[in-house]
């Protein structure tokens, strides 16, 4: 999920403010340490580099360390007659952010799951209540615990057992994004015996005790293998190895826990393979072989494949398929292509199909009843706004959560009933230092470029500005990776 994020205007004079502290420090005593060269060359495709600091690639290297010790003891030397704003700017920071919070829980089997902090904790607690919020509260894995004795700590994968029994989780201590696997009793609170390295992500198998999980090559760090795994054994089984260097695996499993997936993909194809959830130890098929260009997708309904694929049709289109043979000889159509509308996900309940668009640069949830296939859009009462699903892990279910934020508008998380499209604000992030949005006003506008495209603008102001060109303007553009910057 998404978290808000407020720019209050004094943090920038603040941030201006340090910039001309530093840019006014004239002492000539502090001076930064000098590195040392060490010719090296390398000859790549027939063209040599020359790299004069390779070295300092070398962690393990003395020198090394030695030296981010001189740099961080000159940084803390050139820092300090910023000190005092220094303080001031983080502990105006940390007025605006609310420490002792709770996460929106969610249901998942016979418990509610949830996340909490408390003020003076860097990390969070995972915690889940049996049968409600009102039942006694089980903490799952507390974070704080865990980072003791590191200097950093994050969560990465994060799987329940189907049972509710085993948790699947994994944790990085290096800031390196290199996690390592772990698998823990909730029932009785132990730790089990698994300690796997490098891994990404994972899932369970129905028998719960059976894992699927990914892991990275230790140099590239691309994730190329996939293993299944017993919980309580040594061994762990290699099933596939990606050998091309364009792509990476990836584990899923569909919401209806039916089948397990397994994505080779790569920046412009993709290839999936598939096994029965309930046949762990079964020989993985594919659903279709990759080809140059073809991007797809893959989720199981009803005893079907649904394929979302941009196979003639830029956009993406959706089609239904055997799940014995999903050759494009079997394709029956399910959403048609549409030039001005990008379908980016799909969410499969067991009664509704929530489609992810994006059309004209906004982003939409599409409801799809999919026993009468009548369709609606959620509603949204923002003209410029971003709008997600939340975390919803419950196949059977007539509600589900989404998120939604805009540029005065903070991060909210409602729920919707599929049938009677009424929706709760569940929570709203809290802004602390008396932020009303109604003081401030968004909008979107257009810009058109050279070629004549249309780019979408989002616009903050405060009520009552006077836009005539002298009012000073904070601008962010980003144009890379086909990545979209929402408001």
């Amino acid at each position: 999920m998404k978290k808000s994020s407020f720019f209050a205007p004094s943090l920038l004079i603040a941030g201006l403010s340090l910039a001309s502290a530093l840019a006014a420090q004239t002492s000539t005593t502090v001076a930064p340490p000098a590195v040392k060269k060490v010719p090296r060359e390398t000859t790549i495709h027939g063209v040599t580099l020359k790299d004069d600091y390779f070295w300092l690639r070398e962690k393990s290297n003395p020198e090394v360390i030695k030296h981010l010790e001189a740099e961080n003891a000159y940084t803390t030397e050139l820092m300090a007659p910023t000190q005092g704003l220094q303080d001031k700017l983080y502990n105006e920071m940390l007025a605006r952010v609310k420490q002792t919070d709770l996460s929106v829980p969610y249901r998942l089997g016979d418990y509610w799951y949830y996340s909490r902090t408390e003020e003076g904790k860097q990390y969070p607690y995972q915690c889940r209540r049996k049968g409600s919020m009102q039942g006694p509260e089980e903490i799952m894995l507390d974070l704080n615990k865990l980072a003791e004795g590191h200097t950093f700590l994050s969560l990465g994968s994060f799987r329940v057992s189907d049972d509710g029994n085993l948790l699947a989780y994994s944790t990085d201590t290096t800031g390196y994004r290199q996690y390592t696997l772990r698998v823990k009793n909730l029932r009785t609170g132990e730790t089990l015996s698994e300690a796997i390295e490098r891994a990404g992500s994972v899932v369970w198998a129905t028998d719960n005790k059976t894992l699927f999980y990914t892991t990275e090559d230790a140099v590239s760090k691309r994730s190329d293998k996939f293993w299944r795994h017993m919980v309580g054994s040594s061994i762990n089984e290699l099933v596939y190895e990606e050998k091309d260097e364009l792509f990476d695996v990836g584990a899923g499993r569909s919401l209806d826990r039916k089948m397990i997936f397994m994505a080779s993909y790569a920046k412009t194809s993709r290839e999936f393979r598939y096994l029965s959830a309930s046949n762990p130890t079964g020989a993985f098929k594919i659903v279709l072989p990759r080809a140059p260009g073809h991007e797809y997708d893959v989720d199981h309904y009803n005893g079907e494949f649904y394929i979302t694929t941009n196979k003639e049709a830029k956009n993406s289109r959706v089609v239904r398929a055997p799940i014995d043979d999903a050759a494009e000889r079997n394709w029956k159509p399910f959403l048609a292509h549409q030039s001005g509308l990008k379908i980016e996900g799909l969410s499969f309940f067991a009664h509704h199909l929530v489609v992810s668009e994006r059309e004209g640069g906004l982003t939409y949830l599409r409801v799809i009843d999919m026993k009468s296939k009548e369709s609606h859009r959620i509603e949204a009462a923002e003209p410029d706004y971003v709008m997600f699903m939340s975390n919803n892990p419950e196949f059977n279910t007539t509600a589900i959560r989404y998120g939604y934020q805009s540029m005065v508008t903070p991060s909210s998380v409602y729920e919707y009933d599929l049938k009677t499209r009424q929706r709760t604000l569940l929570k709203q992030q809290e802004v602390l230092g008396g932020y009303d949005a109604k003081n401030y006003e968004a909008k979107r506008i257009w810009a058109v470029a050279r070629d004549g495209a249309k780019v979408p603008v989002s616009l903050v102001h405060k009520k009552g500005l006077v836009q005539d060109g002298k009012a000073p303007m904070l601008l962010y553009a980003y144009g890379s990776y086909g990545a979209s910057m929402a408001p």
